[in-house]
């Protein structure tokens, strides 16, 4: 469970929080995930703790409480160095929750982009202090099947190894969907690519990969489309580049392709304990544990300074409605995200900052997208938005002239807009360390205006933000039925040409936040299967890495031949060149569709348009061979997409094997 946040800063409660959680007295909150809320508590003592509480709906579900409990289980069964205890939990009530010891610190990955990698002692304490905690965890009979420098926390005293929301026992005991792979892409083994195998030996796999980012900042299989990751982690060796050589033999092992090449966590540990003891010159005593030698990990554990306050007492009773905390993304999806991951309002906040002049020339519209195409049911149509009496309408665009003209938060629903949306990460943290997002409010036209400062945000991340903003608002919508607002906005102002509109939707109409790219409002056109549509949900599905042999070689295949057919266009140049970093190809197994996407963000009108005919066409012949090749391979549909928010994301053809050139 990532939990817990650097310096100890609490957000404040939201209405309708409980004041006490058990035994403890709740103060705050430290963030907010797929799962539930994590409080900040005392105990009766005045001792922190983290206290995990899942929300109502979910504790409704059956399926969900089973995982919880198990977790529970789990969680109860593992104790060592290096783990976060679990003090209490109740697990029957109507709203279950689970307390553990409060650690302060950043991640792994946020400590890498502030002060770059770990070096000397501290590396090699880090290596020896996590191995010894999954080694812990493999003791009691468990995997935790999602080591990654998310779920690491840097506390003043060591690392901690946090997250067992997809733990499940080695024996094989587990509460998951048929068919969904666990763990997170770059972190994955190549065993649970080939067979769905998730077994300690591929918890050591990622220690190895976790261990060599820490020591160089880089991901040791490189970075892409998660099909291509998996493909270097299939075949590829992994970049050891700058890793101690006496650390690199050691994960040089760990890294093996066959597991029962691999070392377990006790050897590793036992090996990076020894190296650290040297390193710091220690003597050890003949036949005695180099683990159990007073405590090395933290004797040669340095990483800068936390501030870490007090926290305070508790709040004084909030009046308020209950606001459901949404929060949807990469940080979100396994587990909670934690206070070090509350997003802050600093440069989005100051771009979005009204101006006096409201009269900015339009044209700054010509940079934005709008809508990148209406969602299924008529999502973001002006007439649909003029027929709900109440809510603000309009008949144009959003522009930048419009998001300059909207204020800051006035009214109580518009106070509560914010944390309606969640108080945790919205996208992937590690990938935006810096992103901050805020709010501002156009009541004359009903918009509701989210401001992204930081990073350019990518196609997925844009997309993330849409369905979190509008599970949100649809809450609070719940809260203030009388909310004069229908339409958000997304703006991103780090954009290298300026800010730009990179998307528009009604979250009144789109009921169930779809994020779909396709207008199925109008007819196909050139390219364009009648019939059936690829959609938002399939480029999901296509986007989870395969465990498939045939798929992974089939979309190395099709990604190759498209890749060599573009190289080949005289028409093109290095501008516009493509390679395995930028094209992917992935599968949609529920609805076979094969999916190709290319992230290019500055291609115009005409290279979009060259570039899908001739990617749809590869595709095409490709896939024909393949069900060719084999009476058993599954894919006769294919769709083909562009991710670029400059001019806006849509998928540009599909189709089927028996009409390849139409």
């Amino acid at each position: 469970m990532s939990t817990h946040g650097p310096g100890g800063r609490v957000d404040p409660a939201h209405p309708g929080d409980p004041a006490t959680i058990g035994p403890y007295r709740i103060i705050g909150r430290l963030g907010t995930g797929g799962m539930g809320t994590v409080h900040a508590g005392l105990d009766p003592r005045g001792v922190r703790v983290a206290v995990k509480a899942v929300h109502r709906a979910q504790a409704q579900d059956p399926e969900f409480r089973a995982r919880f409990r198990r977790e529970v289980a789990l969680s109860s069964r593992v104790q060592g160095p290096c783990l976060v205890p679990l003090l209490a939990a109740d697990t029957e009530t109507g709203s279950p929750w689970l307390a553990t010891a409060y650690v302060p610190g950043p991640t792994l990955a946020q400590h890498l982009h502030a002060y770059g990698p770990l070096t000397g002692g501290t590396l090699h304490a880090f290596a020896a202090g996590t191995a010894q905690a999954l080694a812990a965890i493999h003791r009691a009979d468990v995997v935790h099947r999602d080591v990654k420098p998310q779920n690491v926390i840097l506390s003043p005293a060591g690392p901690r190894v946090l997250d067992f929301g997809i733990a499940h026992a080695a024996d094989g005991t587990s509460v998951t969907r048929t068919g969904v792979m666990t763990g997170t892409p770059g972190w994955i083994s190549p065993e649970h690519y080939r067979t769905g195998t998730s077994g300690p030996a591929g918890d050591v796999f990622a220690w190895g990969a976790l261990v060599a980012y820490a020591a160089t900042g880089r991901l040791p299989f490189g970075s892409g489309a998660p099909d291509v990751v998996a493909f270097r982690i299939l075949s590829g060796e992994a970049d050891l580049g700058g890793v101690p050589a006496a650390l690199r033999e050691v994960l040089e092992q760990a890294l093996a392709k066959d597991p029962e090449d691999r070392p377990t966590a006790a050897r590793a540990a036992e090996r990076c304990a020894a190296l650290l003891c040297a390193q710091a010159t220690q003597v050890l005593v003949p036949g005695t544990d180099p683990t159990l030698a007073g405590d090395p990990v933290r004797a040669a554990w340095h990483v800068p300074a936390l501030h870490d306050p007090a926290w305070p007492g508790p709040a004084a009773p909030r009046r308020g409605r209950l606001l459901l905390a949404v929060a949807v993304g990469a940080a979100a999806a396994g587990g909670l995200v934690g206070g070090l991951l509350a997003l802050p309002a600093t440069r989005a906040e100051q771009a979005a900052r009204p101006v006096a002049d409201a009269s900015v020339d339009p044209a700054g519209a010509a940079h934005t997208t709008g809508t990148p195409a209406a969602p299924a049911g008529g999502s973001g149509s002006p007439s649909a938005a003029a027929a709900d009496a109440g809510a603000g309408a309009t008949d144009t665009a959003p522009t930048l002239a419009t998001w300059r003209a909207a204020r800051t938060a006035q009214t109580p629903a518009e106070n509560d807009a914010r944390g309606s949306m969640g108080t945790g990460a919205w996208i992937d943290a590690a990938t935006y360390p810096d992103q901050d997002f805020s709010l501002g409010f156009h009541q004359p036209r009903g918009e509701v205006y989210i401001t992204s400062g930081g990073r350019e945000l990518d196609f997925g991340a844009i997309h993330e933000v849409a369905r979190t903003a509008c599970l949100g608002l649809r809450d609070l919508r719940t809260a203030y039925p009388d909310l004069p607002y229908r339409t958000f906005v997304i703006v991103d102002t780090g954009r290298r040409g300026g800010p730009a509109v990179v998307w528009s939707d009604d979250f009144r109409a789109n009921t169930a936040c779809s994020t779909s790219m396709t207008d199925r409002t109008t007819a196909p056109g050139a390219g364009q299967a009648a019939g059936w549509y690829p959609d938002a949900g399939g480029l999901a599905a296509a986007q989870v890495p395969s465990r498939d042999p045939d798929e992974i070689r089939i979309a190395d295949r099709i990604a190759t031949s498209i890749i060599q057919a573009w190289s080949g266009n005289s028409s093109t140049n290095g501008y516009y060149r493509l390679s395995h970093d930028n094209l992917s190809v992935g599968f949609d197994p529920e609805n076979r569709v094969m999916y190709v996407w290319a992230a290019k963000p500055a291609w115009d009108g005409t290279t979009r348009g060259v570039w899908a005919r001739q990617a749809a066409q590869q595709s095409c012949e490709q896939l024909a061979a393949a069900s060719a090749e084999s009476a058993n391979w599954p894919y006769t549909r294919y769709a083909v997409l562009i991710e670029d928010p400059t001019v806006g994301d849509a998928f540009l053809r599909w189709g089927s094997t028996g009409a390849c050139g139409a």
